[in-house]
């Protein structure tokens, strides 16, 4: 079986990040979109109405050296729907989702063969900004990760400032997103207080926030809860309830159960292998695979 590497990542929004493009379009923004943008002028977080895209894996094959981590997979993964990645550990889960959002070939040796498309587009295709890519196809990491040297007004702020956005948008942006993430009420007296001051289960929120802030139509979640207690565990999976009804949500655990709560749909990996994916009560009742039963009896795992 081949091992992931343990890596420590950035999110999409990062202050490395340069150019402001309009994440909606990751082929070439026009300028008319960027100037929206930079006017702060583009939709809320928290807005009603659903820009989800659906994302759609193709043959996908992920390598780190001559390691093949992901074997020939194909998904589709429907807008507004929440789909869980199972599997034991070094199976290809969290290596699949970051070819998604292209972090995997970041990792020095690491390069992925197929094809995986944004609606119609191929974020592979040479002519797609990355940068954009990754605004659009947002990450949220097993470990929360907020910017130390930062406030958490700051953490929010840092991927809008990046794309041109100013003042008062500036201050509208921050404030809906920590709304939409759930933890405006909680931090609203405290906005200038280090990120890293807040708990384990804030510190995920506050990045769920940063996430949500460059305006995406996909989250990947790689296992957003295992480092959190109960409470603040159900914290995040009912923000992700409410999430997808605006965004397409990818969420690898281990947590069987909490696939079951969150999940509309769910896929088992094994070795590498795409086994079966389905809707979520049959994969965990009545599952077409006997691997999948085993996995999800917990005879092995």
């Amino acid at each position: 079986m081949t091992q992931e590497p343990e890596t420590e990542m950035t999110e999409a929004a990062s202050p490395g990040d340069s150019e402001p493009v309009d994440p909606r379009s990751p082929v070439r923004a026009s300028p008319g979109a960027v100037a929206a943008q930079r006017a702060g002028e583009a939709r809320p977080a928290a807005a009603a109405d659903s820009h989800a895209r659906q994302v759609t894996v193709e043959r996908l094959s992920a390598f780190y050296g001559a390691n093949e981590a992901v074997k020939g997979m194909s998904l589709r993964f429907p807008p507004n729907e929440v789909t869980a990645i199972i599997g034991p550990s070094g199976c290809g889960k969290s290596t699949m989702i970051r070819c998604i959002n292209r972090m995997h070939e970041e990792i020095p040796g690491a390069r992925a063969e197929g094809r995986i498309l944004l609606d119609d587009l191929d974020v592979y295709d040479a002519s797609v900004d990355v940068v954009a890519v990754r605004r659009a196809i947002g990450m949220v990491f097993q470990k929360p990760n907020p910017f130390p040297t930062m406030s958490i007004f700051d953490n929010v702020a840092a991927g809008p400032r990046l794309a041109g956005v100013r003042g008062g948008s500036l201050q509208d942006r921050v404030e809906r997103t920590l709304r939409g993430a759930g933890l405006w009420e909680e931090v609203k007296d405290r906005l200038e207080e280090p990120g890293v001051g807040l708990s384990g289960g804030q510190q995920q929120r506050l990045c769920i926030a940063r996430t949500l802030a460059v305006e995406p139509e996909v989250i990947l979640m790689d296992e957003p809860c295992s480092a959190l207690d109960p409470v603040a565990t159900l914290k995040i999976e009912e923000l992700i309830a409410e999430l997808r009804q605006r965004y397409t949500i990818v969420i690898v655990t281990h947590n069987m159960q909490q696939a079951g709560r969150v999940a509309d749909t769910t896929a088992f990996m094994l070795s590498g292998d795409l086994v079966e994916h389905g809707p979520t009560d049959k994969i965990f009742t009545n599952p077409g695979d006997e691997r999948t039963e085993d996995y999800v009896s917990g005879k092995f795992g």
